[in-house]
């Protein structure tokens, strides 16, 4: 009998030891982040949402303890290949607060710096994913459809990072007999600057393989400068630079930042949109086209065509799939992912400074942001997404003339990433602009010319015709 108790107490143990099993030191539980799905007909339904921190910020540890990683990498003593490792370490559960991460209703806090316990102040750059309630990432399919969330971007100074934004992540964070925690633990990470990480799709990378996927950059930025970027990915690589729409490297230099048009000294509505040829969500990708609500206003976009990334600014991607490949990447379904990061190599240049931004090329050294700005952070909150026109009420449709004083156009140029990256309401606010957008004679091909509330121009310049996609969007194609 008293073997058989100690059989019974060993088989209770046995998870901790014979696969990578969550640990049980520190209890996983998600800070949950209601989110909305929206349609025309039916208006917006709220989502039993959450966030996950990524699997690469945990601890890996033995039964007894014992770190499973070194200073230089995971131990390969404990970790020699996957089924060794499986039964040697266990993933521990995060405190998400000294993580930098914290929920209210629906609104997502992240901080570059967090205090600990003995008082020194360490660097955690935080990401996280949205996770569903059955443990897998929820697949955004946006392919013909929207993407709007609020942003207070405030804090951040020159060098920092505030991303939201789409990989082409499995669902399920490659959960396998060896990794059962999967997505629930915040494993698979992939982006198109295809990172060679310890753990490639949730299993032990022993090959040194780039974990390559689309990404869609929804959201780069910080208070001075920002961007929205494709880099659609072919045949095992991935355009890394994109093809981006950056406001002052579009020679709009006083359009974003404190006290411009696009004021960042304030919270701001993003709206995103994904629209394709024929109106449809399975048509091909033709633009991305990019929406600012400020005040319960409208705001001007900088470029008088509006603010788009269409398919023929993108034709440099073309070997990676261009602008159509994107497209079927977000008709398949992506996991959406947020982050706030800084860069000690590169000091965010690629972003905010010289012909990308007003930051001089030494500003985002972290050292000084960590001197200057210690409470950095970025909130992100009312995430809705759905149907075009469906998940914020924008009369005017949103393409309107600049009225920044500085008026260079550019021709597109590729956004070059040089680094890779390390209290509200439960229903969703409809905001309602109280002026409409400044109208044009014509409209330029791909532009908006018509739906329900657009008080834009409505006729197409040559040869371009104005045709209806759905109630809430027409296009000069």
């Amino acid at each position: 009998m008293g073997r058989n108790i100690l059989a019974t107490a060993a088989l209770a143990i046995l998870p901790l030891v014979n696969a990578q099993q969550p640990g049980t030191l520190t209890p996983e539980v998600h800070p949950q982040l209601p989110t909305w799905k929206c349609t025309t007909s039916s208006g917006c339904v709220q989502q039993d949402t959450s966030v996950v921190l990524d699997w690469n910020y945990r601890w890996f540890h033995t039964a007894s303890g014992t770190s499973c990683t070194t200073s230089s990498g995971l131990n390969r003593t404990l970790c020699p290949d996957e089924a060794t490792c499986a039964q040697n370490c266990v993933v521990e559960g995060v405190d998400y607060t000294s993580s930098g991460i914290a929920t209210s209703g629906s609104t997502l806090t992240m901080r570059q710096y967090v205090k600990g316990s003995n008082g020194q102040t360490n660097s955690v750059s935080p990401r996280a994913y949205l996770l569903g309630s059955d443990g897998n990432y929820v697949m955004l399919k946006l392919l013909g459809q929207e993407l709007s969330f609020d942003v207070d971007l405030s804090t951040l100074p020159c060098g920092e990072n505030a991303a939201l934004y789409l990989g082409e992540m499995d669902r399920t964070g490659g959960r396998n007999p060896y990794n059962t925690g999967g997505a629930n633990y915040g494993s698979g990470y992939c982006d198109a600057q295809c990172p060679v990480q310890t753990w490639n799709n949730g299993t032990l990378n022993t090959n040194g393989q780039g974990s390559c996927c689309n990404e869609m950059d929804i959201l780069e930025a910080n208070a001075r400068a920002n961007a929205f970027t494709p880099h659609p990915c072919a045949n095992g690589s991935c355009d890394k630079g994109g093809c981006g729409f950056n406001p002052y490297n579009r020679g709009y230099t006083n359009y974003y930042g404190p006290g411009l048009t696009l004021d960042t000294s304030k919270p701001f509505t993003v709206i995103t949109r994904f629209i394709t040829n024929d109106g449809t969500t399975s048509g091909s990708l033709s633009q991305i086209q990019r929406v600012y609500v400020q005040n319960g206003k409208t705001i001007p976009s900088a470029a008088p065509g509006g603010d788009i990334i269409s398919a023929s600014a993108c034709s440099s991607a073309a070997s990676f799939g261009g602008l159509a490949g994107m497209g079927q990447a977000l008709g398949r379904g992506m996991v959406l992912t947020f982050s706030i990061w800084n860069d000690a190599s590169g000091y965010m240049n690629w972003l905010d400074a010289g012909s990308n931004g007003p930051c001089s090329d030494t500003e985002g050294n972290p050292t000084n942001i960590l001197a200057n700005y210690p409470d950095t952070h970025v909130v992100f909150s009312n995430i809705r997404w759905g149907d075009i026109g469906s998940t914020v009420n924008v009369p005017g449709g949103g393409v309107s003339s600049s009225s920044s004083s500085s008026t260079r156009p550019s021709s597109t140029t590729t956004t070059l990433r040089t680094s890779t990256r390390p209290v509200s309401t439960t229903t969703v606010t409809k905001i309602t602009t109280t002026t409409s957008a400044a109208s044009q004679a014509t409209q330029t091909h791909w532009g908006q010319c018509g739906g329900q509330q657009w008080t834009g121009p409505t006729a197409c310049a040559p040869p371009y015709a104005c045709k209806t996609q759905n109630p809430w969007y027409a296009q000069c194609l």
